[in-house]
């Protein structure tokens, strides 16, 4: 086997990225730079190579779903680069989120543009609010709760909280399926409708409900509306 030093310099990552550029790299390339070494019987890109087969996936996404504890016991990774992994995983999840809230909400599709990245590729249910002026700006974006695989736990008295704090008077509730279907669940119906009543009791109005799945999302304020179409046109 060749060392990546045996390679032609177009052939190895840290040069192929300084003469052609980092686009032009492939994902275990750009994995094995982060690495930075491999071990006696395999190079870097061996290595990575290994670990993106892990999850049985091409996609490099799937370094997300990779425990931290797993990673460590992968022979050539061990604490440190199972840590550089990690740390890098993480990097580009918070450069993936929009650096200017200034965004105005017209549809629910602005939200999920707006979550998307974030959220599709988490493995447990995470709420967020969404809090708008009356222009429907969003002035601040706030983790309600992190739950487990199927659900969380939501205290719908923070999510008031947090709006009047800041002197608000909407919210969109956003949160995600860990299974990647966006299909509303009948709970996730019922919290709507609390919210929304409990919402106009204190002058906040629910301006929707969003649910994002892997690529995919639903508003359930957007289902709603198309039941009662479909039911008056059947009248």
């Amino acid at each position: 086997m060749l060392s990546i030093k045996q390679l032609p310099n177009s052939e190895r990552p840290y040069e192929k990225l300084e003469m052609y550029g980092e686009k032009v790299l492939s994902n275990s390339e750009l994995l094995a730079i982060i690495l930075k070494t491999g071990t006696k019987e395999q190079t870097a890109v061996g290595l990575a190579q290994n670990i993106l087969a892990l999850q049985g996936k091409e996609d490099i996404r799937s370094l997300q779903e990779i425990p931290l504890q797993e990673l460590k016991q992968i022979k050539g990774v061990g604490r440190v680069k199972a840590i550089q992994i990690k740390a890098v995983c993480e990097l580009a999840k918070r450069m993936a989120k929009p650096l200017d809230l200034n965004v105005c909400i017209k549809q629910p599709k602005d939200v999920a543009n707006l979550l998307m990245d974030e959220l599709r590729y988490e493995k447990r249910e995470v709420v967020k609010i969404l809090i708008l002026n009356t222009k429907n700006i969003v002035q601040k974006i706030v983790d309600i709760a992190i739950g487990n695989t199927s659900s969380a736990t939501i205290d719908i008295k923070q999510i008031f909280e947090e709006t009047i704090k800041i002197g608000m008077s909407k919210v969109i509730l956003v949160h995600n399926h860990p299974s990647g279907d966006a299909t509303p669940s009948m709970q996730d119906i019922e919290l709507t409708n609390r919210l929304e009543k409990a919402g106009k009791l204190l002058d906040i109005q629910l301006l929707d409900h969003i649910v994002i799945g892997d690529g995919i999302f639903q508003s359930i304020f957007t289902n709603r509306q198309q039941k009662i179409k479909e039911q008056k046109a059947n009248i």
